[in-house]
């Protein structure tokens, strides 16, 4: 089979030991567990501390991996700020909090909390990888990764890099501007096949400290609504509570700084939730095709497969059938002219389910995602007809996506 380069000189061997070293540390973890939301300010990085520093307190050991790289909040929660991070040889070490809970954040490789991030997507693509396969987490019970908000370049990645088993846990405020934006998460999630675990209700009512009784600040059951709407679990609903304003300042969750707090309690059902099997804690709805055809394309230039799929001569769509590892069909597409978001739209009116690239940006890769087109990136220049056959197989060799453009 014909070897994969790219004009940064790296090679398929290369890119599958690279992979090789990222399955390897995601084979130590036992569960991922993204934290996302649909828009800022819903609280989702006081949830994904909150989270982590629950499980740990119940004993299990637990990593709490910030990937937020333009606005980092998980060092000032966790009382880190300042903190620089460690290497041992070409490995990373993770700050530990406590006994059970160790935490990596971009915020530890800027020299101050005032320091802007100006990376675009390969660049956070590969910090993001870096932290996933080159941070020393050991044997973990749970990742808890603490997302940005949105349906972007990070998010993508993670989704992309940690494997499984993996869930998503969706943060969201009760009014209908972020149930708007959180019915994307969950359709993002679906795209990617990434497994809804379910939803939080966070600042879901304001409980008093003094009288003890609550008032709806932002209305009440959104969340629950949404949950039924699109069929995923609802995991609970967090007061707001200003002790959390407190503990967020003081570096120190609330679970642990005010656990008898209406807000800490609130966490019990959900990490009883998450901790579960997921079989028994997290019925996932999964849209069934009604046979197990599936069509693959492959963007191709003198009969191979062409390493940038947004220039290439045509496109092969080639039909499958998913059970026997048969081809149906193969139809040979002349693209439309190339503009930002045309293909991937154009492809699923094709009726194409995945592609196969060679390398291809992250921002492009989200595109087909929306269009719930599954991305496959490293393929080496071989005919369509090979490709085809080695991905249904299982076999096909992948070189890392270091021609991202």
């Amino acid at each position: 089979m014909t070897s994969h380069g790219c004009s940064h000189g790296c090679s398929q061997e290369d890119g599958n030991l690279e992979e090789q070293t990222l399955q390897a540390r995601m084979r130590d973890i036992g569960m991922k567990l993204l934290v996302l939301s649909g828009k800022g300010g819903v609280g989702k990085s006081t949830v994904a501390a909150n989270l982590a520093m629950a499980l740990a307190m119940k004993g299990y050991k637990v990593g709490l991996l910030d990937v937020d790289v333009h606005g980092p909040s998980i060092p000032r929660l966790m009382g880190l700020e300042g903190q620089r991070v460690q290497a041992d040889g070409p490995e990373l070490i993770p700050l530990e909090v406590t006994e059970n809970l160790k935490v990596m954040s971009v915020g530890f490789l800027l020299d101050s909390a005032a320091d802007p991030v100006i990376w675009r997507g390969p660049m956070k693509y590969s910090i993001i990888r870096q932290f996933l396969a080159d941070v020393d987490w050991g044997k973990l019970d749970y990742l808890v990764v603490d997302a940005p908000p949105g349906t972007g370049d990070e998010p993508l990645a993670v989704a992309q890099l940690v494997g499984q088993p993996a869930g998503a846990v969706i943060v969201t405020t009760p009014q209908e501007l972020a149930i708007a934006d959180v019915r994307r998460s969950v359709s993002f999630c679906r795209s990617v096949g990434l497994p809804v675990l379910g939803i939080i209700e966070n600042m879901s009512s304001y409980a008093c400290p003094h009288c003890g009784g609550t008032l709806d600040l932002f209305k009440t059951g959104g969340g629950e609504r949404l949950a039924q709407e699109m069929q995923v679990p609802m995991l609970g609903k967090i007061p707001f509570d200003p002790q959390t304003v407190s503990s967020g300042d003081s570096g120190q969750p609330l679970v642990q700084c005010f656990a008898e707090s209406a807000a800490a309690k609130a966490f019990a059902p959900i990490v009883a939730a998450v901790s579960q099997p997921r079989s028994a804690a997290v019925p996932v709805t999964i849209t069934e095709r009604k046979d197990s055809s599936m069509k693959i394309a492959i963007p191709m230039a003198d009969g191979r497969l062409c390493m940038h799929f947004g220039h290439c001569e045509q496109f092969a769509l080639v039909e499958v059938d998913e059970a026997s590892k048969k081809t149906l069909k193969t139809t040979h597409l002349t693209p439309p002219p190339h503009e930002p978001g045309l293909l991937p739209r154009w492809l699923q009116e094709q009726g194409a389910t995945v592609i196969i690239a060679g390398g291809m940006g992250q921002r492009a890769q989200g595109l087909f995602a929306q269009n719930q087109i599954k991305v496959v990136t490293g393929a080496p220049a071989e005919t369509p007809d090979v490709l085809v056959a080695d991905y249904l197989a299982g076999t096909l060799q992948l070189g890392s996506n270091t021609c991202d453009h």
